[in-house]
């Protein structure tokens, strides 16, 4: 097994980062994106200015705006925003090649893990789940990171860690595809949180406070959806969620601080050419845990405030006016 050309689907910041770990010392990778001055300018001068503007990009990597290009790749990682992941793995030719998915969320329509939608989508696929605290300018850039790599598979985890990481890429092998599934949808949502804590201003105890209370939601809702502990405290658990809860460069702390701020989530959404891949997973997550009867407070106040059903002040008082109970639960 040997995977000398890979295919990025997603030209956005995080497929292009990935496609620059992908092609470093000259390797043969493929970039599909929907943008054509995307494609144009990767071809042409090497860079993606629309989504990550500043970074130079190896000439190794050649962009497409054809899906059916992708059928002579060996793998493909799959970086399309977790709404429209089904849609193109549907129209993408020859799917039957491993599968990495690199984007996080849960599907809005179905309230399937990703994993499950590529399995539908594409039931030739072997799937594995790339997760971790990254943001894509920093990997671009070639610094230090650490991701997890969960494959049931462990030859193909094996060949995909070589084909795939580099020094300063460093990828730990897992087979708990849920595990890593959960942290990285769950902590989206989290994040969103933690940027209304910063817009209001509320403090750095406030925040501390919300990530580890939110680490208990994420906890009890992998746990439920067969995601082992250790996987969840681990870089695509809590190491994701801290990162995520901490830096306007999250996409969703960033969404959160301008509703803390007191701008409506329709405005700061349709500012937005990235996607906050937290504003639509967190409807589908607190109604999933609903219907497990999974205890999610913030999850559920998120989903209040996004929706315009509650304001900053009523999700707060909500929150701080719970009954106190023992921290493990």
């Amino acid at each position: 097994m040997s995977f000398d050309r890979l295919g990025v689907i997603g030209g956005g910041a995080w497929g292009t980062a990935l496609a620059q770990v992908a092609a470093s010392g000259g390797r043969d990778t493929l970039l599909w994106a929907r943008e054509p001055d995307v494609v144009e300018a990767v071809n042409s001068t090497h860079e993606n200015p629309v989504f990550l503007p500043g970074i130079p990009l190896d000439p190794a990597i050649r962009a497409t705006a054809a899906l059916d290009e992708l059928a002579d790749c060996d793998a493909w990682l799959v970086v399309t925003p977790a709404q429209h992941m089904r849609a193109v793995l549907e129209a993408a030719p020859r799917c039957d090649k491993p599968l990495v998915l690199c984007s996080k969320g849960i599907e809005e329509r179905s309230g399937q893990l990703l994993h499950h939608v590529a399995r539908d989508a594409c039931p030739d696929s072997q799937v594995a789940v790339l997760s971790g605290p990254t943001f894509a300018h920093e990997v671009a850039g070639g610094l230090p990171t650490a991701v997890t790599l969960a494959v049931e598979d462990p030859a193909l985890g094996e060949t995909l860690r070589e084909r795939i990481a580099v020094p300063a890429f460093r990828i730990y092998l897992s087979d708990d595809i849920a595990g890593a599934e959960t942290g990285g949808a769950v902590k989206n949502v989290l994040a969103i949180a933690c940027g209304v804590v910063e817009g209001r201003g509320l403090g750095l105890n406030a925040r501390a406070a919300l990530i580890g209370r939110g680490f208990a939601e994420m906890t009890r809702f992998g746990l439920a959806y067969g995601a082992r502990r250790e996987t969840l405290t681990g870089l695509s658990g809590l190491g994701d969620l801290v990162l995520t809860c901490s830096s306007t460069s999250s996409r969703n702390f960033s969404l959160g601080k301008g509703l803390g701020e007191g701008r409506s989530a329709a405005n700061l959404m349709a500012d937005r050419r990235t996607v906050a891949e937290g504003a639509f997973t967190a409807p589908v997550l607190a109604r999933l845990a609903r219907d497990k009867g999974i205890d999610m407070p913030i999850t559920a106040a998120v989903d209040l405030l996004l929706s315009g059903k509650a304001s900053v002040e009523e999700v707060l008082g909500s929150l701080l006016s719970r009954p106190p109970r023992t921290e493990t639960h």
